[in-house]
């Protein structure tokens, strides 16, 4: 698993790259300007709502867009939340871990992180449907989401 800070950012040709792939993909376009991180998370998701397997380096791109934002808004590093099998990072102001397994840890999906990010699905329902894996006592990022 690849760990990021929020100093990392993703190469926008890669980000660009991959965006086009997920686009011609789900027979679009071209990506035409904006935000290609955005754009890239918005056609990941309608690759899932479409019933496709996204392409994977738009999906990584896509997790790697919204992880960064979160450490935006939630700088620390109390919780580490991890979205296999392609990023985690390290949010929240707190205590700090150091060593072996953090206490406070936030496992998710691909799909269901962007569709916690962006506002599809709520903290309560992913959390009540068992697609969140959360422990510790700040592992609740529901204050943070959606990020878009």
């Amino acid at each position: 698993m690849v760990r990021m800070s929020a100093a990392r950012r993703l190469d926008p040709a890669k980000v660009r790259a991959a965006l086009d792939e997920q686009l011609a993909a789900l027979g679009e376009a071209p990506f035409a300007g904006g935000d290609p991180g955005a754009a890239c998370v918005a056609a990941v998701l309608r690759a899932y709502r479409a019933g496709l397997v996204p392409v994977r380096e738009a999906g990584r791109a896509a997790v790697r867009h919204l992880l960064d934002a979160l450490v935006s808004v939630a700088p620390g590093r109390s919780v580490e939340v991890r979205v296999p099998p392609f990023a985690a990072v390290q949010c929240v102001e707190g205590p700090r871990h150091t060593r072996g397994t953090p206490p406070n840890v936030v496992e998710v999906d691909v799909r269901t992180w962007l569709e916690l990010a962006t506002g599809v699905v709520s903290w309560a329902d992913a959390v009540r449907d068992g697609r969140v894996r959360a422990s510790g006592s700040r592992a609740d990022l529901s204050g943070y989401l959606p990020l878009l």
